[in-house]
């Protein structure tokens, strides 16, 4: 089960760094992604990243402003979401989300294309 931390309450213009793990085992050599779903809104795709690293996508929202990126020394092999310039329109859970693939799918924001997903963790951005 893939699990994600880090998520809270920040002010407009703040910044967050999420994390997404295994809970007993580390991640498999896949790629990852992170979606996100706000109230009332379709979960929609924020970053992927391929099992090196070598090839991220972004969507339109927060690329600029966030960055994908992986430990793969670490024993866990952790993924994070480095976010910056934070928005109110950032609030929504955020979830991670394993590929069948060592590369993004070619829809990467595709959810279809996801085996493994997190339960996801809460950010707020408000003032």
């Amino acid at each position: 089960q893939l699990v994600e931390s880090g998520g809270g309450s920040v002010q407009p213009g703040g910044s967050l760094k999420l994390s997404c793990a295994v809970s007993r085992f580390t991640l498999d050599d896949y790629a990852i992604a992170w979606f996100r779903q706000a109230p009332g809104k379709e979960r929609e795709g924020v970053a992927c990243a391929s099992w090196t690293a070598s090839t991220r996508h972004y969507g339109d929202s927060v690329r600029g402003r966030f960055t994908i990126s992986r430990d793969n020394t670490n024993i866990k092999k952790p993924v994070y979401l480095q976010m910056n310039s934070l928005k109110p329109e950032d609030t929504a859970v955020y979830y991670c989300a394993q590929a069948r693939t060592y590369d993004c799918p070619p829809v990467w924001d595709q959810q279809s294309e996801y085996e493994y997903w997190g339960l996801g963790t809460q950010v707020t951005v408000s003032s």
